[in-house]
């Protein structure tokens, strides 16, 4: 068929490509009309000389591939993945209560304390080849598992761990509830439409469950994306591209650019959307020190531009320690500045009602934009924007991240606003958090702010060993090595659930303290080298040291 004759607005174009001994069928044929470009599908045909040469450049390709896994390995940044497998808690308790969902029409079984299934969140099984890998620290991609007979489990073949890596905070991934609501949806809907928000994939069962996330976070309205990472991504993203809109050219001038600035200890989703961001020339970045308001303060008072954000975690994820928002509200008056904070780690462990870190503090409507995630204490998957209507509509219309991923399945939707409403009513959980950061002080007597506990070890060896240490002594606590955190400053990153008991976390402090020197109970501080003194000088964390002998 000729598409000159059937369409006259598509031309067709004979594409050479240069080398003689390619030939094209058909003709690629390219369509111009209302500014876009398809293109039909063709073949290459390939002379058995050619087909060499390709062949040799995927050798080459093969051995860059193999260099730069040497020079990983020479730095000891390559990374392993460590499969385990989750526990089944099958036993069924009595009810002690039921919550009435309005929006779903539904009742959700709600209960008064921690049952059987709540052990699920914490406690998992790793074969012995994994355990092995492990402990020799080899590197692995996990294919050791495909050839374990999970269906026969014996005390030989896995070795049982208890989590203290996880951010499962409340322990809600295994809740009752929560599983009904996940294998409800599926029966019911599968997965839901497979497309992107604006396409197709966006469900009234996304609608609720961004009402429940903005009155949560007393927000006119909330976004939700396929992560956390996602989330943060899309908001910086949006945030730059309001001076391309604003500017008559397209493209802003050095004084229309936004102003981002970011705390030096911010989490990569942040980092990287304020990249991008700088990619295409919309903002100008600015990086205070972690946690000074003094430095910022100066950073925002030299600044002429005219349109200002600032971006800061709430909880820092490998520090424990909370961004001071009370200042940071003080210093929004002053500047005016747009307020943005990532409250993955504080939505539903801080506040009252678990509305996060900036219920904690009574500073809610002073936070423009919250960011959030529904794969920590939720204990699902995906993220949010909580935001007002305005924002909403602007970064739905111009959040690539957002736009072109396929929205989350129906299942994880309805399985995460079950959470949400759990969290609400079984309020003793969040009680518990505390409680377990009460407990681990009370045996380390090593004061910490937060679930989050980040002993400081130092270099690489010193804290694989630690790491490796603990996991034979039954307990599954990673070590945080560059880049997620800086070269000589490698630690031990410990998380409490509400599904722990006193009895786990007095174990996991005896079994530290047979293989590291806990220091005395003045010098608390001395174990996070990024946390603060009062004063606001940074503490030295030389008293966080390996026993050599006990090792």
């Amino acid at each position: 068929m000729d598409m000159n004759k059937t369409n006259p607005r598509i031309k067709t174009r004979h594409v050479n490509t240069g080398a003689p001994a390619f030939s094209v069928l058909p003709t690629c044929q390219v369509a111009e009309g209302a500014g876009r470009t398809t293109r039909s599908h063709f073949l290459l045909f390939q002379p058995d000389s050619c087909r060499t040469g390709r062949e040799e450049m995927g050798s080459c390709w093969d051995s860059w591939v193999e260099e730069a896994l040497r020079r990983l390995d020479s730095r000891k940044v390559l990374r392993s993945v460590r499969p385990v497998f989750v526990s089944s808690q099958e036993a069924r308790p009595a009810t002690t209560g039921f919550l009435f969902d309005s929006e779903e029409g539904q009742e959700l079984e709600t209960f008064d304390g921690p049952g059987i299934w709540d052990r699920s969140a914490v406690e998992v099984e790793m074969s012995e080849p994994t355990f092995k890998k492990w402990m020799q620290d080899t590197s692995s991609l996990g294919e050791e598992v495909l050839d374990v007979p999970v269906a026969d489990k014996s005390s030989s073949t896995f070795k049982k761990l208890l989590l203290f890596s996880s951010n499962d905070y409340l322990g809600l991934s295994s809740h009752p509830t929560v599983r009904k609501a996940a294998a409800k949806a599926a029966q019911e809907y599968g997965m839901g439409p497979r497309g992107s928000a604006l396409i197709c994939g966006y469900t009234c069962h996304h609608r609720l469950l961004e009402s429940s996330l903005a009155a949560l976070k007393k927000k006119e309205e909330s976004l939700l994306c396929p992560t956390g990472f996602a989330a943060n991504m899309v908001v910086m993203a949006t945030v730059g591209c309001i001076s391309s809109l604003l500017s008559n050219s397209g493209k802003p001038l050095d004084n229309e650019k936004v102003a981002i600035f970011s705390d030096s200890l911010n989490h990569a989703s942040i980092i990287d959307g304020i990249r991008h961001a700088e990619r295409l020339q919309e903002v100008k970045t600015f990086v205070y020190r972690h946690s000074d308001m003094t430095h910022l303060n100066s950073l925002l008072s030299s600044c002429k531009l005219e349109k200002k954000v600032v971006v800061t975690d709430s909880l820092f994820s490998m520090d424990g320690d909370f961004a001071p928002i009370v200042e940071l509200v003080e210093l929004r008056r002053k500047h005016g500045f747009l307020l943005v904070i990532d409250d993955a780690h504080g939505t539903l462990v801080c506040g009252e009602n678990g509305g996060g870190v900036a219920e904690m503090y009574g500073c809610e409507k002073y936070v423009d934009i919250c960011v959030g995630t529904l794969s920590k204490a939720v204990g699902c998957s995906g993220g949010f924007i909580a935001c007002s209507k305005k924002w909403k509509l602007l970064i739905q219309s111009r959040g690539r991240p957002f736009i072109f991923s396929t929205a989350l399945p129906v299942p994880v939707v309805a399985a995460a606003h079950a959470a949400i409403a759990v969290a609400k009513k079984e309020k003793w959980r969040r009680n518990l958090v505390w409680r377990r950061v009460r407990d681990f002080f009370s045996f380390s007597q090593i004061e910490i702010w937060s679930p989050i506990i980040s002993l400081v070890i130092g270099g690489e060896e010193m804290a694989l060993l630690a790491s490796r240490h603990l996991l034979k002594a039954g307990f599954h606590v990673t070590a945080i090595r560059p880049p997620t955190v800086a070269p000589n400053s490698c630690r031990l990153r410990i998380t409490l659930s509400a599904a722990h008991t006193t009895a786990d976390v007095k174990n996991l402090v005896n079994s530290l303290a047979q293989h590291i020197m806990l220091p005395p109970g003045d010098s608390f501080a001395k174990f996070s080298p990024k946390e603060k003194k009062r004063n606001g000088s940074e503490v030295d964390s030389s008293y966080m040291v390996i026993s050599q002998s006990k090792l």
